[in-house]
């Protein structure tokens, strides 16, 4: 009986084949194979096959990306596509102090802030302590005795200086640098002649060949073994070729990434001078205090193996070239803003009227909801290299599309501890979906199906829940003028009142009236379509409406789409420095979608988790005679509660006419527009 089964790899089936081998074998017929000697050779032999067999599994996988699993050798298979991962980020923010030079006579036309170590900082409670600093001198000058140094960019970690001495001589030579930690995008590289020199050329970063010629002073970065990097140039024609003797400098840093987020207390640590008759003079005192623009952030780990196989494909994949949305969601987070924590990219023509020739771009960063127009700048002058000629990409503000839950939670009282404690373990693990990646990203989907289960499963006690569920969002306005008003939920509503009343807003106020208004529909006879209506309250628990005006708008019931005319909204509630319109609707089916460029997020702050005795459960009314029934349909006021407080309307002397763009102004051919661009000088939807 010949070998042949050499698929196995448990040790015990290795042996098993070994054992029947010899059996096959006329000369040992008569062994008591587990009894005897021949046993234990057995076992080494199994053992040495079954070894044998796992590292050659083991080297097999370390040859694909997909199933590498040390990371050096994932590192190198993605340099051989031409991806290199992203490293450590530090941590940064920007601080202002002044130094009066009242005590140093003469006093100075400048001082130079030097770089390395500018500042300390001690994190929260005495937790933690970081070292922020500055790659570059920074030189300002004295004015009235006093020296300004304004939004100086500063980084945690700790400034390096490394040297090589390049040798024609050794073509094996490797630039490498020692450190861990090293944030690649703040690498400076300068070359001199050699060591005695005096005058450098700088070296910049380039990341592939195109537009790289013979003179073409640059050098290029891989990422080695041990999370390290190695530095290499150009050969004469890809970029400058390095002489015999020619003297490199790198300066780079070297930080702690996420470890270095949130520091916002700073004492200066740092060396300021001056020049006088060719010597440098230290200044010592006239220091003010350091005030931080903001907390530090945007520290980060290096990327991770999974990324890495997750992109580095993907980059592969687009050669260099944004043609479809994949290229562009792909190119943007991975070479252009490392910072975009999701992103969504669709092209005109998905929309109805279609706008061919344009991709709408929308960007959650990593910090903050909006995009300053100076990135988006960037962000478009950097994909001209990458993108279709007659293609223009507009980046889009973030639009938050809020979910907000209203839970009735019946519980088993022998099971809980308390309501309370209940109430809390569901309340965290409702918290807890909500800062998911599941929800937080473009075309997320709330589960409905699955969010219930969540309230089930959080404690023993809990024996079901009726949960009613809206969508909101809100509507940001331009006080004080005329302006129409579009914004897009990207999602079926649906009408539980034919009589109207479906949607519900918080108050505003209008040019011309002094009450509170708040904004109602009513849908027409095909129940598709709809009209807008301003009315009021004589409070906010009335069920008693009186309408102020008619027919100031239109709804789209399919698309989601609310369209208000041109109006003076003079007020609304205030949310992060701005006048908004908090709007509220059904939405058809439970599982609400991210539409294209809609950012979903559960909105557990405006939700309410309610517990209510099971008394069939716990055995108190077993014939179910008190049972508390839950509606499982929206219901209460007719309106949201929130609005401005003793506004006074603001007279206005123009007559422009502001268009305000919550949504795009067309709808798309299927479940309608979920949210667009905004003119220069108007709202948008948050």
């Amino acid at each position: 009986m010949p070998l042949v089964n050499f698929t196995n790899l448990d040790f015990e089936e290795v042996k098993s084949t070994l054992t029947e081998y010899l059996k096959s074998n006329s000369n040992f017929t008569d062994y008591d194979f587990e009894g005897s000697n021949l046993s234990s050779i057995l076992d080494v032999l199994a053992y040495n096959t079954y070894i044998t067999s796992y590292n050659a599994n083991m080297v097999a996988n370390e040859v694909f990306i997909d199933t590498a699993t040390l990371r050096e050798n994932v590192i190198a298979l993605a340099r051989n596509i031409g991806y290199t991962p992203k490293s450590r980020k530090a941590a940064t923010s920007s601080i202002t102090f002044f130094v009066d030079t009242t005590n140093i006579t003469p006093v100075p036309a400048s001082l130079t802030l030097r770089k390395g170590t500018v500042v300390a900082s001690q994190g929260v409670f005495g937790t933690g302590s970081g070292s922020f600093c500055i790659l570059d001198d920074i030189t300002v000058p004295v004015v009235n005795k006093i020296a300004s140094f304004n939004n100086i960019p500063i980084y945690e970690g700790t400034v390096v200086e490394k040297n090589f001495t390049y040798s024609d001589r050794n073509p094996q030579q490797k630039f490498i640098l020692p450190n861990i930690g090293i944030d690649t995008e703040l690498i400076r590289v300068s070359v001199r002649n050699n060591s005695s020199a005096t005058a450098t050329v700088k070296y910049s970063l380039q990341d592939n060949l195109f537009y790289i010629g013979s003179e073409s002073k640059v050098y290029f970065l891989q990422e080695v073994a041990d999370e390290r990097y190695e530095l290499f140039f150009g050969d004469g024609s890809f970029g400058k070729k390095l002489e015999d003797q020619n003297y490199i400098t790198v300066t780079y840093l070297t930080s702690n990434g996420d470890a270095g987020n949130g520091f916002s207390q700073f004492s200066f640590n740092g060396r300021i001078t001056y020049a006088r008759d060719g010597n440098e003079y230290t200044v010592t005192s006239g220091i003010s205090l350091v005030t931080p623009e903001f907390s530090s952030r945007g520290g980060s780990a290096i990327e991770g193996v999974e990324s890495v196989r997750k992109y580095a494909p993907k980059i592969y994949a687009t050669q260099n070239r944004a043609v479809t949305a994949d290229d562009y969601e792909t190119l943007i987070p991975a070479r252009i803003y490392p910072d975009t924590e999701s992103i969504s990219v669709f092209g005109g023509e998905e929309l109805n009227p279609p706008q061919y020739g344009k991709v709408f771009i929308s960007i959650k960063p990593k910090f903050g909801d909006f995009l300053p127009n100076l990135i988006k700048e960037n962000i478009k002058l950097k994909l001209k290299k990458y993108a279709v000629a007659g293609v223009v990409p507009e980046i889009l503000d973030l639009k938050y599309l809020y979910i907000e839950i209203s839970s009735k939670i019946y519980y088993n009282t022998n099971l809980a501890p308390s309501s309370a404690n209940v109430s809390s373990i569901v309340s965290n693990n409702a918290s807890k979906y909500a800062n998911s990646t599941e929800l937080n990203k473009y075309g997320a989907r709330f589960k409905y199906s699955k969010f219930l289960k969540i309230i089930d499963d959080s404690h023993p006690s809990v024996t079901s829940n009726i949960t009613v569920m809206k969508m909101r969002r809100d509507l940001r306005v331009v006080p004080s003028t005329l302006a129409e008003y579009q914004i897009g939920f990207g999602n079926q509503f649906h009408i539980a009142n034919s009589s109207g009343y479906n949607i519900k807003s918080s108050a505003f106020r209008i040019f011309g009236v002094t009450e509170n208004l708040y904004l109602g529909d009513i849908p027409n006879s095909e129940g598709t379509t709809g009209s807008l209506f301003f009315f009021s309250l004589p409070n906010v628990g009335s069920q008693n409406p009186s309408i102020v005006r008619s027919n100031v708008g239109t709804i789209d019931y399919i698309n989601g789409i609310i369209t208000i005319n041109a109006v003076n909204i003079t007020a609304g509630m205030e949310k992060d420095g701005q006048q908004i319109i908090e709007i509220q609707a059904t939405p058809l089916s439970n599982d609400v979608v991210g539409l294209q460029d809609l950012y979903l997020q559960l909105d557990t702050s405006n939700s309410t988790f309610e517990m209510v005795s099971d008394e069939i459960a716990s055995g108190l009314d077993p014939s179910a005679s008190s049972y508390i029934v839950s509606s499982s349909y929206a219901e209460g006021n007719l309106v949201r509660v929130g609005g401005p407080e003793n506004v006074t309307p603001t007279v206005v002397t123009t007559a422009d006419i502001t268009t305000t763009n919550n949504s795009f102004t067309g709808t798309t051919s299927t479940s309608g527009t979920s949210g667009g661009s905004t003119p220069s000088g108007a709202g948008s939807g948050y």
